[in-house]
């Protein structure tokens, strides 16, 4: 098992702590299973237009499902208040004073990465090497590398590869369809608004990175100058 924690202290002494177990072979959740099932994690309840699961199989949004104990525990708070979360993977702590929108935009991004969404498969190996509170351009810098890793093996398996990054670019277009999915999916749950920001964060960092690869990662060039 692999496990990354988050905790989130609170200046009133509130304290909430979050396990996301990984199976180190699949990197898929090993969800602990809700004793209820809230009627807004069903598959068909306002479904991804992006999806291609059906409740005949899948009754339930993986993502939905894993995200809901998170939903619900910050169902009162408001998005800017601030806090202090830290980060606990195998490796190291990361430790950050910010905003409760950021924590939870991390957070959220690290369940919908290894939950069994097929959308989301792809990032699954950046959640094995999950950098909490990530800039754009770490992010970018680090999706690229590893899609690009995932080529070098697709070519050793003598397979097509996508150099261009053009597969890349469309997989992002539809991360912003799951994304606003997720964000109808949640409309009106709770009063506050911290969930509902923190996926707005994933869902702009997603349109960055596909404008960034637009551009030929133009803003990286630097970094390889001579």
């Amino acid at each position: 098992m692999y496990r990354i924690t988050y905790e989130f202290s609170f200046g009133n002494g509130n304290r909430k702590v979050f396990h996301v177990d990984l199976n180190p072979d699949t990197l898929i959740l090993v969800a602990t299973e809700l004793s209820e099932k809230p009627a807004w994690t069903k598959l068909d309840f306002r479904q991804c237009p992006c999806c291609p699961l059906h409740k005949d199989n899948h009754p339930y949004c993986p993502i939905a499902l894993n995200i809901a104990r998170v939903i619900d525990s910050f169902a009162n708070t408001i998005s800017h208040e601030t806090c202090r979360v830290r980060c606990d993977t195998q490796e190291r702590t990361y430790l950050k004073n910010t905003s409760l929108m950021e924590g939870l935009s991390s957070l959220l991004g690290l369940i919908m990465a290894v939950s069994s969404c097929p959308i989301m498969q792809v990032f699954r190996p950046m959640a094995r090497f999950h950098l909490p509170f990530s800039t754009i351009e770490e992010t970018t810098v680090r999706a690229v590398s590893l899609y690009l890793l995932r080529q070098y093996f697709l070519f050793k398996n003598k397979q097509d590869v996508d150099l261009d990054l053009k597969k890349l670019r469309k997989h992002y277009e539809t991360i912003q369809i799951l994304n606003a999915g997720l964000l109808e999916r949640i409309r009106g749950l709770h009063q506050t608004d911290s969930d509902r920001n923190a996926i707005c964060i994933f869902h702009s960092l997603s349109q960055l990175l596909s404008t960034e690869i637009d551009t030929d990662l133009n803003s990286l060039k630097y970094l390889f100058a001579v």
